[in-house]
């Protein structure tokens, strides 16, 4: 009896495996959240310093007469060896007011959270309510992808790519920004399960990334022709490349059409309740990543249904 099966027996274990991971997951991803675009930031800022080096070693030999060899400042290394290492591990976390250290129990998702009445152990600080929201919807979307394909390895696959566009989502949310370093993953894992094949062949795989990425690179050039405006970023288009190369490039209209609709629905809901500006730019990947979930998830009955009404 493969592993599966038992599954299939026993849907209370089942269900509870994937409620705990997506909790735990969840958790993490709002470490993820928040620590991958300072660590991108922190990586643009040593990049410009470097830059700014060099183009002053340069302007220094320029203008140095006296001397015929080019002399390069040294680098302060006792500076750089004291800076904080800062990535998804290290440093712990802790109150961003009191700089109180988070121990293990008061990092248990949810839980932890009620235990302390949303509140900082020690300053009594109040903490965010959208940690505890972050680590809730990743555990009900993983129920809902274990719901719908059951104890399979479409399942595995699932959730997984739910835990990917969950922080996308967020990350975009909050800065305007899909980073490479979740995008490009995502499109080469599609690539990769669709040698097994899980939800398309690998031919389908990789014409749906290509035609993922054109599509909305078209359009963003057809845009910017008329209007002189970037109305998306590079990161959509690899995102869509990602949904593309996970679900084939017949799902790709479908999403593009779900995304446009609820960005529309969203931006225009904005603008009449809260006055909202209209040049103010709203994040596309939220939309995206929800409708590449829903097309993963019951595409192909949205698509027969479409198409049977025309038959």
């Amino acid at each position: 009896m493969t592993l599966f099966e038992a599954l299939q027996h026993n849907a209370v274990f089942f269900y509870g495996v994937v409620a705990f991971l997506g909790l735990f997951v969840g958790s993490f991803l709002n470490v993820v959240i928040y620590r991958l675009p300072v660590m991108m930031q922190n990586e643009w800022r040593e990049a410009m310093d470097e830059m700014a080096a060099e183009e002053s070693a340069l302007q220094s030999q320029s203008t140095d007469t006296d001397t015929t060899t080019a002399t390069i400042p040294e680098t302060d290394t006792d500076t750089a060896e004291e800076k904080e290492v800062f990535n998804l591990c290290v440093p712990r976390s802790r109150c961003p007011k009191c700089d109180n250290l988070i121990t293990w129990w008061q990092n248990i998702p949810v839980l932890s959270y009620l235990m302390l009445g949303g509140k900082c152990h020690k300053c009594k600080t109040r903490i965010s309510i959208r940690y505890p929201l972050v680590e809730l919807v990743t555990m009900i979307l993983s129920l809902v992808v274990a719901w719908q394909f059951g104890p399979s390895l479409q399942c595995v696959v699932g959730i997984i790519v739910t835990w990917f566009l969950v922080a996308m989502s967020m990350i975009d949310f909050d800065h305007h920004l899909l980073p490479d370093s979740l995008t490009l993953p995502l499109m080469w894992f599609g690539i990769l399960v669709s040698f097994v094949p899980v939800f398309v062949d690998l031919r389908t795989s990789v014409i749906g990334a290509m035609a993922g990425y054109m599509v909305l690179w078209m359009v963003y050039q057809v845009f910017k022709l008329l209007t002189k405006k970037e109305g998306m970023g590079f990161g959509d288009f690899k995102l869509l490349a990602a949904l593309g190369a996970l679900l084939g490039w017949q799902q790709l209209p479908l999403i593009v059409l779900l995304s446009s609709l609820v960005g529309a629905v969203v931006g225009l809901s904005l603008m009449a309740f809260t006055g909202r500006d209209k040049n103010v730019p709203i994040p596309f990947g939220p939309y995206l990543a929800s409708a590449g979930w829903i097309a993963m998830l019951w595409g192909d009955k949205l698509l027969a249904t479409y198409y049977g009404g025309f038959s």
